[in-house]
């Protein structure tokens, strides 16, 4: 089966971009490298292509936005309602046992709300959102999306979108690109500041172009985008974020408002919201903890962690690995049973337990503009 392409697939490859299969997208991992991409965009600004993503409109058949998200907020545990215009909310959509089926973002537009999604999961994420009474649920297929991110985005942006360098983190609105009304959020993936940029594609290349041409932005590609996003402690579906993995064993409590939590206005009412709020109020079994690695070599996804370096019983496993430009050494994010780590704990690799220092998250600090 063919591999599904962006609108800027010919400039990726015209960049000399590497072109990798990615949830059926090809898409680049890298231009330059990926250090040298990591590290441009914690000091320059980068160009992310993420027109990967499900790009979806949810509107009210009755006209009324309060329908709309009455109905979101019977799958998303997040309060919908509660969102002003012209912001955004990072929620979860979940099982009925309370697992997660994907994380996502959600925009008040007004008159509808503009969902993101994850590649991978946007079959299933629009099978769930299919199955609400009184919503339209559009799949958008004519939009590129685009993510400007690092300390220089805003004054970058600011050249070809007026009035997004007055935008606070997670405002998300219409502006204009030469003519062209465009979505920005800002917001990212990254741990720095940025955008993302929901464009037609029809304009997406001559938009991103217009940025490349600019001295203190350069594109960059997936690999950058892992590492970048593992420094900023955030999780990924299928690793931190899976159907048997609940959003308080992942660090998602807060994005649980008090509203629909017990005794909360809106409580419960969606998928494994029992399960949810009991290990929100209770504790849950397993925690998501953050390591730094002893050495050099990465610790990857999937090595079982051991307390001490004599135990036969692990506690759990890596569920992200990699290596932090930023640090200059190896981190890892686990999912071990909840106080089951000390100070250091023991991953294995080939056979060999190497040590752990247990560190909070983010690794690298996160540079928001707020």
């Amino acid at each position: 089966m063919s591999l599904k392409t962006t609108a800027l697939h010919a400039l990726h490859t015209e960049l000399g971009g590497r072109l990798v299969d990615f949830a059926g997208w090809e898409l680049p991992v890298q231009f330059t490298g990926g250090i040298a991409e990591h590290q441009h965009t914690r000091t320059a600004a980068s160009l992310f292509d993420v027109s990967h993503m499900g790009q979806v409109l949810v509107t009210a058949t009755s006209g009324d936005l309060a329908d709309a998200a009455a109905a979101l907020e019977t799958l998303i545990p997040a309060s919908v309602a509660g969102l002003a215009e012209g912001r955004q909310r990072y929620g979860l959509l979940t099982t009925p046992d309370g697992g997660i089926v994907d994380d996502l973002m959600f925009a008040n537009h007004g008159d509808r709300f503009l969902i993101v999604l994850n590649a991978a999961r946007t079959d299933v994420d629009l099978a769930l959102l299919n199955t609400l009474d009184g919503v339209t649920i559009d799949l958008l297929t004519d939009r590129a999306l685009l993510a400007l991110q690092g300390p220089l985005a805003a004054d970058a942006l600011e050249r070809l979108i007026p009035g997004v360098a007055e935008l606070k983190f997670m405002d998300s609105v219409t502006l204009d690109f030469d003519g062209v009304p465009v979505w920005v959020s800002r917001s990212g993936y990254t741990g720095e500041d940025g955008f993302e940029v929901s464009i037609p594609n029809a304009e997406a290349e001559a938009f991103a172009r217009a940025l490349l041409a600019m001295d203190e932005v350069a594109p960059a590609g997936l690999g950058a985008r892992d590492s970048l996003r593992l420094e900023a402690g955030m999780p990924l579906y299928g690793h931190e974020l899976t159907v048997d993995i609940t959003p308080a064993e992942a660090g998602l409590g807060w994005a649980i408002q008090k509203v629909r939590r017990p005794g909360g206005s809106r409580a419960g009412g969606y998928p494994g919201a029992d399960t949810i709020s009991a290990q929100l109020a209770d504790g849950a079994p397993r925690e998501r903890i953050g390591l730094r690695i002893e050495g050099r070599a990465p610790v990857r996804e999937g090595a079982p962690v051991f307390a001490d370096a004599e135990s036969t019983t692990p506690i759990g496993v890596i569920t992200s690995g990699g290596f932090s430009p930023t640090l200059g050494g190896p981190i890892a994010m686990a999912l071990v049973d909840t106080g089951s780590a000390g100070a250091t704990v023991y991953p294995e690799v080939r056979g060999r337990r190497v040590a752990a220092t247990v560190t909070p998250m983010p690794f690298v600090r996160h540079n928001y503009h707020r």
